[in-house]
């Protein structure tokens, strides 16, 4: 089940945002190698732009598997206005915990959060990347996802644009 995340989840949202950092650097990519931004998902909760997926049908009192956040913000130092950076909304903080590793749950939530963006009258799912994690370029190549281009800039290691059209069920993903 997927449901926005209320002000009780955030511990249960960084704790998923942690374990995948750690990943990470196991796997020895620097990606998310700093202390989760409590602050940061906290405003995206309030906001209402952070989703978690649960293990129960009911969504409260199970295990959180998984957290995206959508939201309509573009970064400009990435979207430019010939984008068209109001066609989109914008994924952000996608984790799933390692024990729902291997299920495709992030695929899900990324078709998810296309019929989202859909349902908001949009034409575009959009995210940036981490340019040094080849496997996850592959990841969104392999769904469909559209590279656009790359932005390298000294203080930001992300910037691998990807965006992949909005659809009502994602079954054009």
């Amino acid at each position: 089940m997927i449901r926005r995340a209320q002000a009780q989840d955030l511990d249960d949202v960084a704790e998923v945002l942690a374990e995948a950092a750690v990943w990470l650097g196991s796997q020895g990519l620097d990606q998310w190698q700093y202390p989760v931004r409590r602050e940061q998902v906290a405003e995206s909760i309030s906001r209402g732009e952070c989703y978690i997926a649960t293990s129960g049908h009911n969504g409260r009192g199970s295990e959180v598997l998984a957290t995206i956040t959508i939201d309509d913000h573009a970064d400009p130092e990435f979207w430019s206005p010939e984008d068209g950076p109001d066609e989109a909304l914008y994924v952000h903080r996608l984790a799933v915990r390692r024990s729902a590793a291997g299920r495709e749950l992030g695929a899900y939530l990324l078709d998810w959060a296309g019929g989202h963006a859909y349902a908001a009258g949009k034409k575009w799912l959009r995210l940036d990347a981490w340019r040094s994690n080849p496997g996850l370029l592959d990841y969104y190549a392999q769904r469909g996802w559209q590279h656009v281009r790359t932005v390298e800039l000294g203080h930001r290691k992300s910037g691998a644009l990807f965006q992949r059209r909005a659809v009502a069920d994602g079954s054009d993903c």
